[in-house]
């Protein structure tokens, strides 16, 4: 393993698995470093009771009324659905590491559970971390708002911040395919 003091700890936060050409695009962005380059991925586990609340607000829309049962999720419920969510991101961490493996880099990770950005402040304080690198799908009214991800790491943390689209090439995100071009 490098010295600690020559290696570059970059501190990734993704909301989903990374395609191969998202994991080509991070590593090109430290090609050329004289510094070996570790990368520190976090993937969120999303919140099962924000999920169940979701799914039983659907039901609600329109003309469907759910009956009184379809109103209490039981403890039982509550906790399949943790599982599931805590196996669906260990899977998406697992598959994000194969590809940044394979896109010729060093690459670590962790799911976590509770606030993304806090999670990604608390690890480029514990790592060190050189910058932070956040992929996330486009949230065109929490960007506007300036309270997506990016805009709360910027504020948190001391080091340099980049967000990607994720699944765009470096082209599409500047314009020429779905990515955020202005608002």
């Amino acid at each position: 393993m490098a010295d600690p003091a020559e290696s570059y700890p970059v501190v990734l936060l993704v909301e989903q698995a990374l395609s191969d050409l998202d994991a080509r695009q991070v590593r090109s962005l430290h090609e050329g470093l004289d510094q070996a380059v570790t990368y520190h991925v976090l993937l969120p586990v999303e919140d099962a009771a924000a999920r169940i609340e979701a799914a039983m607000g659907t039901l609600s829309t329109g003309e469907l009324l759910p009956g009184p049962a379809m109103n209490q999720v039981t403890q039982e419920e509550l906790d399949a659905v943790r599982e599931e969510s805590r196996d669906n991101a260990a899977a998406e961490l697992s598959r994000t590491l194969a590809a940044l493996t394979s896109a010729g880099v060093t690459a670590v990770g962790e799911t976590v559970v509770g606030d993304p950005v806090e999670a990604l402040a608390s690890a480029v304080q514990r790592l060190d971390g050189r910058e932070a690198i956040i992929l996330t799908r486009p949230h065109v009214v929490a960007e506007f708002f300036h309270v997506d991800w990016s805009s709360r790491a910027r504020r948190a943390l001391g080091v340099p911040v980049l967000h990607l689209l994720e699944h765009e090439s470096f082209d599409e995100q500047a314009g020429g395919g779905e990515g955020v071009t202005g608002v």
